[in-house]
């Protein structure tokens, strides 16, 4: 008999904590939207970062294709995680789905999220208050972790809730 076996485990403590470790050690990940000009998936790489008290956001121009993308469309995916020697794919990597939207200038909380960033990013101190640069915050809607070959696990609400409180 050939029973499928789900490859997805259980969400535990584990599970959390590896995906604690990919935020705390994000500085950048792959943002993929909806390319509203052609209708195809979209990937590109940005300046990414979280706190508690932010969750997680990244920081781009309005002059980039995919800010234009997010305009119209508001659905992304940030994947975190970096390769290492070897295979990259037996290197943990975590996948947020969720949506976003660009951060007024003027909104009361960017102060605290340029802190963040620039806690982050140093070297964006040279940019970051340009006008056409924004920050965009990330209503999470879910996380699909990869800890490795065989270490599959999906994040639902109540996941994301203990990782961002």
């Amino acid at each position: 008999m050939n029973e499928k076996i789900d490859p997805v485990r259980k969400t535990d403590a584990e599970a959390l904590e590896l995906t604690r470790k990919l935020l705390d050690e994000a500085k950048y990940a792959s943002l993929a939207v909806n390319d509203t000009g052609s209708e195809f998936p979209l990937v590109s790489r940005v300046a990414a970062c979280h706190s508690i008290k932010t969750g997680l956001f990244f920081a781009a121009s309005d002059l980039s294709i995919h800010s234009k993308c997010l305009v119209k469309d508001n659905k992304c995916s940030l994947m975190l995680g970096e390769p290492g020697k070897g295979d990259g794919l037996a290197y943990a990597r975590i996948t947020f789905v969720g949506e976003t939207s660009r951060m007024k200038n003027n909104n009361k909380q960017r102060a605290l999220y340029r802190q963040v960033f620039l806690q982050t990013h140093p070297k964006a101190e040279l940019y970051i208050d340009f006008g056409d640069f924004g920050f965009y915050p990330i209503t999470l809607l879910r996380g699909l972790l990869n800890g490795g070959f065989g270490k599959a696990y999906h994040l639902d609400e109540s996941d994301l809730e203990n990782l961002f409180g």
